[in-house]
């Protein structure tokens, strides 16, 4: 019963896929196809689902952090951070394709969105780097791995949802994504210079001045601040990670209204337009692949998926590899966040069964799904790298391998060495 159930179920989600229909709307008809063929729920199941999945008070969180990361965008918190990172890295051999990762950083701990981080910072830096003679498949490339931080170094839309699936703590994720964003961070920078180094490229011929790291350090105190209030704000216990993404919209509204005031009506309005379609789709997401989980584990096929991966074997090694070879395919053609939705129920029973901690499993799960958002087809920041850089798909993924090839070394590094995540979240916990 098991196997025709889960043949009824993929193969309705597969042909909808392949139909290009939206991701949201393929669980719902994938729900549906259950109902239809068992008999065992309403049609009211779906509909019911659509509003207790998105009943959740960490839920709240996700509006929040995207509304906030368009208003940074806007307001000129963003191209702040930019200024910044270019005093103090600029001067490096490939400089400003350092400061291009470490603006991402910046940004990736006030956003929490990989595309949102993608679009801001590379509308900023493409431009410029383009100008100094780097080459557009590189540029457009590195904006693209780079913006992938923006799901691991927290605050983290997937980490969210991650633990609401799993009944695990946010506080703890976002503390484990530190290192391993920092991690990625620095990999990224290293390879920047050396790429800079093999084909020529030099950083600025202005200086370092004290005077003016002082006034670009003043003139952008307040964007430096953001991730201060926002994290320092979580981890002090003053507010929770969902209060402190309504902190950080109101912060980033007072900030680019009020005090750099870069933020008028109508371009107001044009952001909040973008924050709305963004949340509504995830959002929709969210809601179908709730009904989607319950209706996989209705059909019992996270408990037959968890029993034939032990029965293949009893390594722990070769179980996580397996797993995350599945989410690198997975990550390839399935939007994060509705990937988070299905595979964690369906993987959690697997991993907790091997003594693996549902935090540090957390970061695994995050960190695949980060590279599949530079991975073809379906690769996200892939399609928003080559709309920044104005140019085709191919483009940008012709320069994406080796960034593909470090990011899957360092994940092997995160996966088999449990300390990268956990030291943080032991230290402090």
């Amino acid at each position: 019963m098991t196997g025709s159930v889960a043949l009824v179920i993929f193969l309705t989600l597969i042909v909808c896929l392949v139909l290009t229909v939206p991701i949201g709307f393929s669980l719902g008809i994938a729900s549906l196809a259950y109902i239809l063929y068992t008999k065992q729920l309403t049609f009211g199941f779906i509909a019911q689902n659509l509003v207790t999945g998105c009943d959740s008070f960490p839920i709240m969180a996700i509006p929040f952090f995207v509304f906030a990361g368009e208003l940074m965008g806007g307001g000129g918190i963003s191209r702040r951070l930019l200024n910044v990172a270019s005093v103090f890295f600029g001067r490096i051999r490939g400089g400003l394709a350092i400061v291009t990762v470490v603006v991402c950083m910046f940004f990736a701990a006030i956003s929490g969105s990989g595309p949102a981080t993608v679009a801001a910072v590379g509308g900023m830096v493409v431009p410029t780097m383009l100008q100094k003679g780097y080459d557009k498949k590189f540029v457009l490339a590195l904006i693209a791995a780079a913006g992938s931080i923006g799901v691991i170094i927290p605050p983290s839309i997937p980490m969210v949802v991650y633990s609401v699936t799993t009944n695990s703590s946010v506080s703890k994720l976002f503390l484990a994504g530190f290192v391993p964003g920092i991690f990625i961070g620095v990999v990224l920078c290293l390879y920047s210079y050396f790429y800079a180094r093999s084909h020529g490229y030099k950083g600025d011929d202005e200086p370092f001045s004290a005077k003016r790291a002082l006034k670009e350090v003043k003139d952008s105190f307040w964007a430096l601040l953001s991730p201060v209030i926002i994290l320092g704000g979580i981890y002090g216990g003053i507010f929770t990670p969902t209060e402190a993404a309504a902190v950080s919209v109101i912060y980033s509204l007072v900030i680019g209204c009020l005090v750099y005031k870069e933020l008028d009506l109508k371009q107001l309005g044009t952001v909040t337009k973008n924050a709305c379609e963004t949340t509504a789709t995830i959002l929709i997401v969210i809601g179908c692949a709730a009904g989607f989980s319950k209706v996989l584990t209705l059909g019992r096929i996270p408990t037959t998926v968890a029993t034939f991966l032990t029965t293949m074997t009893d390594s722990k090694i070769l179980i996580l590899l397996l797993i995350n070879v599945l989410l690198l395919i997975v990550g390839c053609f399935m939007e994060t966040l509705c990937a988070i939705m299905i595979l964690a129920p369906i993987l959690f029973p697997v991993v907790t069964a091997l003594g693996v901690d549902v935090t540090h499993f957390g970061i695994i799960m995050v960190v695949n799904l980060a590279i599949g958002f530079i991975t073809p087809p379906l690769g996200v920041n892939l399609f928003v790298a080559s709309r920044v850089g104005e140019t085709t798909l191919d483009t940008v993924i012709k320069g994406i391998i080796p960034f593909l090839a470090l990011m899957i070394v360092i994940l092997l590094f995160i996966t088999y060495v449990p300390a990268i995540s956990m030291f943080l979240p032991n230290m402090l916990g």
